[in-house]
């Protein structure tokens, strides 16, 4: 998980890097020289695509089993009081982007948040960070 700062602006791509044969690389680049990828990002993104697609039903039942909100959650400070008020904590399991907006006090979000769960990005306020680091699973 990517823990953003919350006034800073959430990359839309983040690197990775991978070390290749020389025989792998080289066959890759045959490939791209051939026309039929246009780069090396190219051809490694159509890979990742590929394998994420052949595994589309393994994903959506990890989803479904781990609770997982797929895409965009936003916690707000009036949702975090709402739940504090009925007596509820929240386990949340986002796959994406959870963010929790910059005017709740760390305090509330201590009482209202019992766990995070975030494959992909955190944004919150360092304040609220630090309140939940035990909380937050990497």
């Amino acid at each position: 998980m990517k823990l953003v700062e919350s006034k800073q602006r959430l990359p839309e791509t983040e690197k990775v890097t991978i070390n290749l044969g020389l025989v792998d690389l080289a066959q890759m680049d045959l490939l791209i020289e051939e026309g039929f990828y246009t780069n090396r990002t190219d051809f490694v993104r159509s890979a990742i695509r590929k394998q994420l697609e052949r595994h589309g039903e393994d994903i959506r039942q990890t989803v479904v089993r781990k609770r997982f909100v797929v895409g965009l959650q936003r916690y707000t400070k009036a949702e975090l009081e709402r739940s504090v008020a009925a007596g509820e904590r929240l386990e949340i399991h986002v796959l994406g982007l959870a963010s929790i907006d910059d005017d709740v006090p760390p305090e509330l979000a201590s009482a209202a948040i019992a766990s995070i769960w975030v494959l992909g990005a955190f944004v919150a306020s360092n304040a609220v960070k630090t309140a939940l680091a035990e909380r937050i699973h990497i």
